[in-house]
């Protein structure tokens, strides 16, 4: 077993002298063998493979970037490997291009045929050939492109999507041209002249210089939509990404990978929001628990279950808000959900069955068993905004442990998102932890920030970094005030950045708990140089769209 890690390795040429390349796309659980091979901050995809690879006894790296270079210098160091070498890759299809990576393949071949004690086996080598190509469906489908996807990463994405999922990205779009007429009979170097060429001439990735080929992958009639994968730190898909936006109408959604397991509740909350954004179906295989639930009545529920609390209201088919309920959520969702069908219960005092239909949403929707039904809070979110106020074009939602921005149209229907990743920065649990550094109550806190006589400024987001800032200043005996007023000008800072990257525009409202705390709308409505809309309860604007859909889809 040979490993690979680059689309333009020569696998075709490998098999043929009796290696059996396996591509190396793996996420790790850790770094652990690459953090003790070498420095922490290289890239992720480099240490990944480096983890990989020093599993095996035989690697063929491509020098295509300078982090894979430093991966085959790790593994030279390192040992291990029977046979590890390392080919150079043009960055051109022109003909000097050509003719240099002929040479390159010329020397693997007679490295193969050394090491492997084997020579070229033609019928495998053009069967090889023949197979390593991809199709696409006949016909909807969606697209991943970008940077690599590791296979646990497109699992996860195929079952989320209703449409079939292709794999476009750099090493998924891998496929050769049709061999020449007349291959059977070939002259080697003949042959390695045209595999040199096929090669260099597949869709490009973004680290060759002409790219303007790999626009054949949006230009499908049958494509509806495109997930893009970038992995962190690396800019050449993040340019890709930015001029794909402003090149097609295709509803897009990115994620990031940094190749460590990313949290589930985060990326099945954008694939399902992304999903919902142009109306495909769920998968087939969910199927909703009704068994406490009318299949008559006048009332509609939705429910938010979320990190730190769970929020929960009740409608009537005037779409009148009859009670509502905001709980912790606590160590399980089902147990928070309970708990506020229960006050909502004693509110209106009647009993579970007496109501329609609930909709779940938030990160727990997926475990609360009397719901009839589950949708993002994206969605709901954008559902709730636009009943309270058909004006709002942006809704920045800072939670317990996450921040989103959702843009909508005229009609509330999401235009985009973005949710912050892996980071509790800026969010409820960092203002938690900040309060409780400085022995303050989320209620004072609020107020504290409002009014200051040195202007602090907090440098780290981070939250762990951030504390330890602010015992720092309380040790240089700052006051409470002039340090909120800093943590308060940090999250707005954070918030208007996303707000920025997501192109939102006013009207802007902010829901959340986060919206309750007057210090931060303030820093933030300075930031955006416009006033937020917020309502009385800005933790509801969630549950109400669930509601609002589990009146309108019934």
């Amino acid at each position: 077993m040979i490993g690979y890690s680059c689309k333009y390795t020569p696998i075709e040429l490998l098999a043929a002298f009796g290696g059996e390349p396996e591509l190396l796309d793996q996420e790790s659980q850790d770094f652990e063998v690459a953090e003790g091979l070498t420095h922490a901050n290289l890239c992720c995809h480099a240490k990944a493979l480096i983890q990989e690879g020093a599993r095996l006894k035989e690697l063929l790296l491509m020098d295509c970037c300078d982090s894979l270079r430093r991966s085959y210098d790790v593994l030279e160091f390192a040992g291990g490997q029977d046979f590890l070498y390392l080919m150079d890759l043009p960055h051109e299809d022109n003909g000097c291009a050509v003719q240099r990576f002929k040479t390159e393949l010329l020397a693997v071949a007679e490295a193969c045929a050394k090491f492997y004690g084997r020579g070229f086996d033609r019928a495998v080598f053009l069967r090889a050939c023949r197979e390593n190509a991809w199709t696409l469906p006949d016909g909807p489908f969606l697209a991943v492109l970008g940077a690599r996807a590791s296979p646990a990463l497109l699992a996860v994405i195929q079952k989320e999507m209703a449409l079939p999922v292709v794999n476009l990205t750099c090493v998924g779009s891998r496929s050769l041209e049709a061999l020449p007429e007349g291959a059977e009979s070939m002259e080697f170097d003949e042959l390695m002249d045209w595999y040199a060429a096929a090669l260099l001439r597949m869709t490009p990735c973004m680290r060759m210089a002409g790219v303007t080929a790999r626009r054949s992958l949006t230009e499908h009639p049958h494509l509806k939509g495109i997930i893009y994968n970038t992995v962190k730190f690396c800019d050449f898909y993040g340019f890709d990404y930015a001029a794909l936006k402003e090149q097609t109408s295709l509803p897009i959604l990115k994620i990031e990978s940094d190749y460590m397991p990313m949290p589930s509740g985060q990326l099945s909350t954008r694939l399902e929001a992304f999903s919902e954004s142009f109306a495909l179906p769920k998968p087939a295989e969910r199927k909703p628990m009704k068994e406490t639930v009318k299949k008559s009545g006048t009332l509609y529920a939705g429910i938010d279950s979320g990190s730190t609390t769970t929020n929960m209201v009740v409608i009537n088919e005037k779409k009148e808000i009859l009670a509502s309920a905001i709980v912790r959520t606590g160590a399980k969702a089902q147990n928070g959900a309970k708990a506020a069908l229960d006050e909502i219960c004693s509110k209106l005092n009647l009993q579970p069955e007496d109501l329609t239909a609930i909709m779940a949403t938030g990160y727990g929707r997926g475990n609360i068993p009397f719901a009839t039904g589950t949708k993002t809070e994206i969605t709901c979110h954008a559902r709730g905004a636009h009943f309270l106020n058909p004006e709002i074009r942006t809704i920045v939602d800072i939670g317990g442990q996450d921040s989103k921005v959702i843009c909508l149209d005229g009609e509330g229907a999401v235009t985009n998102f973005i949710m912050n990743d892996k980071c509790a920065a800026g969010t409820g649990r960092f203002l938690e932890m900040m309060a409780r550094t400085l022995e303050l109550d989320l209620s004072t806190m609020s107020q504290k920030g409002l009014t200051w006589k040195k202007d602090l400024t907090i440098s780290s987001m981070c939250t762990v970094f951030a504390e330890s800032e602010v015992i720092s200043l309380i040790a240089d005996n700052h006051s409470d005030n002039d340090i909120v007023h800093g943590l308060n000008k940090s999250i707005a800072a954070k918030t208007a950045s996303m707000v920025s990257r997501a192109k939102g525009s006013a009207p802007f409202m902010m829901t959340g708990g986060v919206a309750r705390n007057l210090g931060v709308v303030r820093e933030l409505e300075a930031r955006l140089g416009s006033s937020l809309f917020i309502t009385d309860n800005p933790d509801l604007c969630g549950a109400l769209g669930a509601a609002l859909f589990a009146q309108e889809e019934l």
